[in-house]
């Protein structure tokens, strides 16, 4: 639960100040298996319009929005391959981000984790 403080902050400053946790290079965690890891990068750039810049997976973030709601900062965006669409959507959850990209083109849908790059 948010403190009244943090509550006010937010009412004043709009939502650029909230989304500013989010923002920086993430160490995405796709491993299928614990025996094989498999690491990829993601960078966040939340702006204040509501828009999303940056890349995951190595590829540009395209289309990307986000929005503090409900407590939390959430993403939305889509990249691709060049064979076709990645849509992602994720949550900052502490100081990791938990998330899930469907791939419509190769029929899968793969939940993440993430933590800050260091």
């Amino acid at each position: 639960m948010r403190s009244a403080v943090a509550l006010l902050m937010l009412a004043v400053t709009g939502p650029a100040l909230a989304a500013q946790p989010m923002d920086g290079a993430w160490t995405v965690d796709l491993s299928a298996k614990p025996d094989a890891p498999y690491i990829k990068p993601m960078r966040l750039e939340l702006k204040a319009d509501g828009t999303v810049a940056g890349s995951f997976y190595e590829s540009k973030i395209e289309a990307g929005r986000w929005k503090n709601d409900r407590g939390r900062t959430c993403v939305s965006f889509r990249t691709t391959d060049g064979v076709g669409p990645y849509h992602t959507g994720a949550c900052l959850v502490g100081d990791t981000v938990q998330g899930q990209t469907w791939a419509e083109q190769r029929n899968f849908l793969f939940n993440w984790n993430a933590v800050r790059t260091k």
